[in-house]
């Protein structure tokens, strides 16, 4: 794809939009720069010292047209069904040799992934670096609107972007949904070595360009990855005394634990396992525990798969599997009495 480029309205998007330098390595000499040189031959002709020059040679460096992607924040973020305003941060580097803007484009739909993710309204931001934290989303950013403020950077600067994404509701336990920003020059994109006479933009005049390695455009994703499940323990507790059943906690009285653990939310829950250590100042009551009304041995590697263990704390211990809304409430009991 091959455009023109503005370069006054380039430099006041960089005022505005508060680019910054941030030490990228750009590619090697300034697009536009003259290289001159001439040769000289001495010699002797009798006793008389003579030198002779060459004739003026000259070339003018093209630009080379390169740009990096690359994320500000976590690569793999977790989610929920249904959350909305999920910010992911790029930052965009001109690694290139001149004066380049760059078209950013959100692609949410991608083949590898169960679920799209969906774009806000506006999606794409340009951070302002004018107000709050400069790189952090704020309300100072800019919305980004294609062809219109397009990032214009220098040679070694940059620009950050703020990515807004919803979840749909519809999206299920442990499924990943990727969006990708790209960033590709508006002089063109290519295999590298591809050129564009005339088109590159040099510190006299416009020069060629030419494509580098990057092809002219880069991109990065953000994965969002499903975490709709919770899991809950609600615990009750009631004392009996030994003094004709009253619910004084005196010493020797029993404490009856119940705990009701239970999933909520669409996904499931894997590898659950409830372990409750036995309180201070009391003493497990051997073979009280309970999964649902029906007792679990104390002994550990027995079928029933629950146990008590004396050390090193004493506890309880009930795995229990894999949990989700459909497996209903699992309740734990077990009892105690007070040294």
């Amino acid at each position: 794809m091959q455009s023109s480029k503005f370069l006054g309205a380039a430099s006041a998007l960089v005022l505005a939009f508060g680019f910054a330098s941030n030490n990228a390595q750009a590619a090697g000499a300034p697009a536009g720069t003259v290289i001159n040189n001439t040769a000289d031959v001495s010699y002797t002709i009798g006793t008389v010292n003579t030198t002779a020059s060459s004739n003026l040679v000259s070339v003018t460096v093209v630009e080379i047209i390169d740009v990096t992607v690359t994320l500000q924040t976590a690569a793999l973020v977790t989610v929920s069904p249904g959350d909305t305003g999920e910010v992911s941060t790029y930052r965009i580097d001109n690694t290139g040799n001149g004066p380049e803007v760059f078209r950013l484009v959100l692609d949410n739909a991608i083949t590898s992934d169960q679920f799209d993710p969906v774009a806000a309204t506006p999606a794409i931001y340009l951070d302002s670096g004018n107000a709050g934290t400069p790189g952090a989303f704020d309300s100072s950013d800019i919305v980004y609107a294609p062809g219109s403020n397009d990032p214009a950077l220098a040679r070694d600067d940059s620009v950050i972007v703020h990515v807004i994404n919803d979840i749909p509701a519809g999206a299920l336990d442990a499924q990943q949904g990727i969006s990708r920003l790209t960033a590709e020059s508006r002089t063109g994109t290519g295999p590298a070595g591809t050129t564009y006479a005339g088109q590159g933009n040099g510190i006299n005049g416009a020069v060629d360009a030419v494509i580098g390695l990057t092809t002219g455009d880069d991109f990065k994703e953000t994965t969002y990855r499903i975490a709709g499940v919770s899991v809950s323990a609600v615990k009750t507790q009631t004392v009996v005394d030994n003094f004709g059943g009253g619910s004084r906690p005196v010493p020797g009285a029993r404490i009856n634990y119940s705990i009701a653990v239970s999933a909520s939310g669409s996904g499931t829950a894997t590898n659950v396992v409830f372990t409750d250590n036995i309180p201070a100042n009391t003493t497990y009551v051997p073979g009280s525990l309970a999964l649902n009304g029906a007792a679990v041995t104390d002994a550990s590697g027995l079928p029933d798969d629950g146990d008590y263990s004396a050390t090193p704390t004493p506890r309880v211990r009930v795995p229990l599997g894999s949990l989700n809304t459909a497996a209903g409430t699992k309740t734990i009991t077990f009892s105690v009495t007070i040294n």
